[in-house]
């Protein structure tokens, strides 16, 4: 089994309320706008990392980190981007290859809206986790928890870390 913890949209704000559900994790898994390096630095001295740029990100997080991030976690097919919009309303640049080979679970930021949606057409779980950082318009800066444990992806939790 593993703990992941899934943020993304720091926007270069990272604490201790982020470190401390970091320290609770098997991975990290960060889905764009990072914002300072700072942040992944820091979280990478806490728990393996997996991460993307996203839009606000400059050429350094560019070199260090891809725009799109495909990977198997124990037995789950996972891909990360930043912009990839959601079930129904994907962005073109994500839709022909979800079409053509969808992941077990897709995950995405860009919208500081938390959202975890079962995708029946393309047999996935989309999960965006918010914002957890203090730029933007959301009022909650959120991440989410969860296992994956062979083929299943369970004990999803949200996490709420207060207001801006």
């Amino acid at each position: 089994m593993t703990r992941i913890l899934l943020l993304s949209d720091t926007h270069g704000h990272i604490d201790q309320s982020i470190l401390k559900y970091a320290a609770q994790a098997d991975e990290i898994w960060h889905a764009g706008d990072i914002g300072d390096l700072k942040v992944t630095d820091s979280l990478k001295k806490i728990a393996p990392l997996r991460a993307v740029y996203g839009n606000i990100d400059g050429a350094e997080a560019r070199k260090e980190f891809p725009e799109n991030n495909r990977f198997f976690c124990e037995n789950v097919d996972v891909w990360i981007t930043h912009i990839g919009g959601y079930p129904g309303r994907y962005d073109r640049s994500v839709r022909e290859a979800l079409k053509l080979n969808p992941p077990k679970l897709f995950i995405c930021g860009h919208s500081h809206i938390l959202k975890v949606i079962y995708d029946k057409k393309h047999q996935l779980l989309h999960m965006n986790p918010g914002a957890v950082g203090k730029y933007g318009f959301h009022q909650v800066r959120t991440m989410l928890r969860f296992d994956i444990d062979g083929d299943q992806i369970g004990n999803l939790e949200i996490v709420e870390l207060g207001g801006k």
